[in-house]
């Protein structure tokens, strides 16, 4: 481990000149407030440092972070995605080298694994090295935050230290809640670290540091804005340090973080023994750095006379650093092929004896949450649109079973179909032979003038005649995917029922759906976690039940059928019986993107190990299983590695980049599959306004060549 004692000592504050505040026992502090970039490190760490050469600039011996400044606070599930947690740990390695050169003391912010659990942490650099690692110890886990779910207590780690062995950083790192920091040949200066809710629990962490000689306590603190926080973080710092006789340092988050659930005012604060020396404006427009100098003597003197903190500090004793016991592990220095099956579809059982059971439990668990709802609004009817396209068929039967659970007639599904421009003839076939081999209510509304006259309403080029690519724009899709659904919930007003939701997780994982009024929103959402490769296989073992022997025929048609939204009218050579758009030429194919979407969800895996498991999977159609449920005329395909690259830089542009504020704003909908959902209120809590560089720097790692 570095050794900070190797640097050399201090000099003599008497060897200042007279001017120099530091030859008089004072000290100047900085607290920061960066600009942030969701989920984005490499960019953090340039904010930081920005402000860090301010603060060298300006003198200062401390700079003080917020909160998990080098990720962002509100990254949410994203703490679990391992190509975020390498990025961090490579942004600390580049700004502890850049500190070589820098003054002050910067206290960095940053998640941190160790034996196997993730911390919060602070890291404490200086001089071109870590000088220790202090995790937080109480993580909030009501209203707003969820740190539990992402972060372990420093408690944990006992009365002893450990160490973080850093391959970024080629170091070993002490990590332990007892740290405080002192420059050689100035005791009196001596630093503890705190983040954000230890300052509001009961006995705070820093009481002990100060008790063991801290006169500066440094608060990395994310801590969101609502009405009178404030005030109340300026009684606590004030109290404090007046309590413990310190100065008390408070760095909140600022511009740039996630807005998808809370707001943020990046309020600083300085206080010295009980007295505010310095805040800065709180809801910066732009990053910003607030200074001022400590009287350390002040402090020195002040608990010469509190005799009672040294009445309290004689039953406190500093918890001592344990070393670490190194082993050598030589790996390989070329390619060693996997020796493990890989499922090229993880949602999808491959082992027939577990077919059954598991299309039982997923299609169940949809009927239960569906009839539920209906029982909890008091209705009996439920209102759908039927396409004759997958992600519909499956809804519209579980409704139909809903209906046969709770003893109602299948008539009360309002079935409607609703074509619009680019509506084939043989999904819209589909459509109603399966509502009538499932005796629900059907009936058709064409969509189109409607659509039309809102055409006509924005001006839009369909209404004066274009007929180019260029006129079938985003808003010609989306007019008519959002009159369908205000169709649907006006009806359901009229029909006194509930809409129900058809999209499905593939969906939402890409952001393939049109937002609010469009097919993102419904009353219920039977699909919002099965994706796109698990519902054509429930599908498929619906049609083999009793239940729906009447529809069996139609059923396998439609899980044929090209996957498209059916929103651009074939050209004057289209066929009017096929699709013109193909969803997967847009998003990738789905059977790979599932794949991708379960690695990224479950495990949180990085971009390079999941091309690494894809490519392993599907390189090869005649290798390894699949599902029983396919018929000899399915296709089977194999991707090689750019290929997969291609589709995986998409899957991540969508879910880790703009897609994220739409799953924020979900209906309600059961969980089916311990692959998660991206509920917000469930499996995936993440936010809106996250980047996704990391992942994409990440996979830029990747070869083409899997054997390079």
């Amino acid at each position: 481990m570095a050794d900070p004692t190797d640097q050399p000592s201090t000099q003599s504050l008497a060897e200042r000149p007279f001017g120099c505040l530091y030859r008089h026992g004072l000290a100047r502090v900085a607290v920061a407030t960066p600009a942030v970039t969701v989920a984005d490190p490499a960019a953090n760490l340039e904010h930081h440092l920005a402000l860090a050469r301010q603060a060298h600039d300006r003198h200062a011996a401390v700079c003080l972070f917020p909160e998990l400044g080098l990720t962002g606070y509100a990254c949410d599930d994203l703490f679990h995605q391992t190509a975020l947690l390498d990025a961090a740990e490579q942004a600390l390695a580049d700004l502890v080298a850049a500190s070589a050169e820098l003054m002050p003391m910067l206290l960095v912010g940053l998640p941190i694994r160790h034996r196997g659990d993730l911390y919060n942490c602070a890291a404490v650099v200086h001089g071109g090295m870590v000088l220790g690692l202090t995790p937080k110890t109480y993580l909030p886990n009501y209203r707003e935050y969820y740190e539990k779910r992402y972060f372990a207590s420093g408690l944990q780690l006992g009365d002893r230290g450990h160490f973080f062995e850093s391959p970024r950083l080629n170091d070993c790192l002490a990590i332990t809640t007892s740290h405080v920091f002192s420059p050689p040949g100035w005791p009196a200066l001596t630093l503890g670290v705190e983040i954000c809710e230890d300052f509001w629990s009961p006995i705070p962490p820093s009481t002990f540091s100060t008790l063991a000689g801290a006169t500066i306590v440094a608060n990395l603190s994310a801590s969101n804005a609502t009405i009178g926080k404030a005030d109340r973080r300026r009684a606590l710092a004030a109290a404090h340090s007046a309590r413990t006789a310190c100065a008390y340092l408070f760095s909140a988050s600022g511009p740039g973080e996630s807005t998808t659930d809370l707001a943020w005012d990046g309020q600083t604060l300085i206080y010295e023994n009980g007295d505010l020396l310095a805040e800065g404006d709180r809801f910066p427009a732009e990053p910003h750095l607030v200074t001022a100098d400590i009287d350390i003597d002040r402090l020195i003197a002040e608990r010469t006379r509190l005799t009672t903190l040294s009445d309290v500090a004689s039953s406190y004793q500093q918890v001592a650093e344990i070393g670490p016991v190194p082993f050598y592990l030589d790996l390989p220095d070329h390619a060693v092929p996997l020796e493990r099956e890989i499922e090229r579809f993880p949602f999808v059982p491959h082992d027939k004896t577990e077919v059954d059971h598991r299309c039982h439990d997923a299609f169940h668990i949809q009927v239960q949450g569906l009839a539920q709802r209906l029982k909890a609004a008091k209705l009996s009817n439920l209102v759908i649109g039927v396409s004759g396209g997958l992600d519909s068929t499956h809804a519209l039967v579980v409704a139909a079973k809903t209906m046969d659970r709770l003893g109602l007639p299948r008539t009360n599904i309002h079935a409607f179909s609703l074509p619009g421009f680019a509506t084939s003839a043989g999904t819209r076939t589909n459509a109603h032979k399966l509502a009538e081999a499932l005796g629900v209510t059907m009936r058709e509304i064409d969509i189109t003038a409607a659509c039309e006259q809102m055409l006509k309403d924005l001006d839009h080029p369909y209404s004066k005649g274009q007929r180019t690519p260029e006129t079938y724009d985003i808003t010609f899709e989306n007019v008519q995917a959002g009159q369908r659904t205000s169709v649907l919930f006006r009806l359901a007003n009229h029909l006194d029922a509930l809409v129900v939701g058809t999209g499905d997780l593939s969906e939402l994982a890409l952001g393939f759906c049109t937002y609010g009024v469009g097919d993102h929103m419904s009353h219920y959402a039977v699909n919002c976690s099965v994706p796109k490769t698990l519902i054509q296989h429930l599908i498929r073992w619906t049609a083999t039940t009793e239940d729906f022997a009447a529809a069996r025929d139609v059923l396998l048609d439609i899980v044929d059928t090209e996957f498209s939204p059916e929103l651009v009218p074939a050209g004057e050579d289209g066929d009017g019986d096929k699709p013109s758009q193909r969803a997967e030429d847009i998003v990738g194919p789905y059977e790979l993107q599932d794949f991708h979407l379960f690695y990224a969800l479950r495990y949180g895996y990085a971009p390079s190990k999941i091309a690494y498991l894809a490519h392993h999977a599907w390189k090869d159609v005649d290798a390894g299983l699949w599902p029983p449920t396919l018929t000899d005329h399915d296709p089977r395909n194999q991707y090689d590695l750019p290929t997969i690259k291609r589709w995986l830089r998409v899957f991540i542009q969508r879910y880790y980049g703009f897609a994220q504020f739409k799953r924020s704003a979900i209906p309600n909908g059961p969980k089916v599959s311990t692959g998660g959902s991206l509920s917000p209120r469930g499996d995936w809590r993440a936010p809106s306004d996250s980047s996704p560089a990391a992942w994409l720097a990440d996979l830029d790692r990747v070869p083409d060549d899997p054997n390079a």
